[in-house]
């Protein structure tokens, strides 16, 4: 199967949400119930950002112009399905890995052992986490799978299988930047001399391209985007972990070892005597130097069951 891809067309959407209802349908995601939970935004944008319970969200970002002198360039805000994915190179658990046969970053939320590593290398602030259990101790994380599942039956991601004005394609990669660059082609001969094509290169290249246009920065999208230095440095560490941690198991397999069948003496020291008995057995351990602050008669009533009027605590 060829690397697959989703493109997103700026000038055909009308930003109708048709992609994010189907996204919560399809994975069961629920929705806020309450009216305007966050408070007024000043824009049409809903939810505001991705959260625990979101993997999609249309954005308007409003530009002057026009013929009623408002033009509104609509973005796209999910994860980009990076071919250098940081997410999936920095998670320690296998949570987020690389699908090496769509190109997607999928996801195996069983994995997930809630270290937000992945929030931090992602230079497009995509990962959110979920509040799980029943007190909500546990956070899982929660981003876009690229409807991997949807793909390996032969059926195109749910966002694109409801997009009325045809703004979401998917197909393979090549095929879809194909499309892309002669779509920038036209916006441009059509005076939008900013419009262009985002995600080709960008971090290895992206699996959900973009045509934008009235120019990346419009549009909501990262200029130049760069993985985080966090993700090079936990790279670095997982060698050194992973020796550090072999390291640790052979010492504690080792000290298991030495104490197998080993007992420790009770000993207790007899002040009229100045010496160290084992308890046990009553054998003079060493004479002199007592260690032991209870005496033989402490050590014995210790153990027997004490009651009252005994006179013994």
């Amino acid at each position: 199967m060829a690397e697959k891809a989703i493109l997103f067309d700026s000038s055909f959407c009308t930003g109708c949400h048709g992609c994010q209802i189907a996204c919560k349908c399809w994975n069961n995601l629920p929705s806020p119930t309450g009216l305007n939970e966050s408070g007024f935004s000043g824009t049409h944008q809903n939810p505001p950002d991705l959260n625990g319970h979101t993997r999609l969200i249309m954005t308007y970002n409003e530009l002057e112009g026009g013929s009623k002198g408002v033009m509104w360039a609509f973005g796209r805000r999910a994860c980009r399905h990076c071919s250098d994915a940081p997410c999936a190179g920095i998670c320690p658990s296998g949570a987020l890995r690389k699908d090496e046969e769509t190109g997607m970053v999928a996801v195996e939320r069983s994995k997930c052992v809630g270290c937000q590593y992945c929030s931090t290398a992602c230079p497009f602030d995509v990962p959110r986490y979920e509040a799980s259990g029943p007190l909500g101790q546990v956070t899982i994380v929660e981003k876009c799978t690229g409807c991997v599942d949807r793909i390996r039956q032969g059926m195109a991601p749910a966002c694109v299988t409801t997009c009325q004005p045809g703004a979401l394609r998917f197909g393979d990669r090549e095929e879809m930047l194909e499309v892309a660059r002669e779509r920038v082609e036209v916006l441009k001969g059509r005076g939008y001399e900013d419009a262009v094509l985002y995600g080709e290169n960008e971090m290895g290249g992206l699996h959900v391209i973009y045509v934008l246009k009235y120019g990346v920065e419009a549009h909501g999208q990262v200029p130049n985007p760069q993985a985080s230095p966090m993700a090079d440095l936990v790279g670095i560490m997982k060698p050194l972990t992973a020796v550090g941690a072999g390291a640790a198991v052979l010492g504690f397999a080792a000290m298991f070892g030495l104490g197998v069948g080993y007992k420790r003496k009770k000993l207790a020291y007899n002040p009229e005597t100045g010496d160290t008995i084992d308890v046990e057995t009553g054998e003079v351990v060493k004479h002199g130097d007592g260690q032991d602050e209870q005496s033989v008669k402490e050590h014995i009533f210790e153990n027997l069951p004490v009651r009252k009027g005994d006179g013994h605590e």
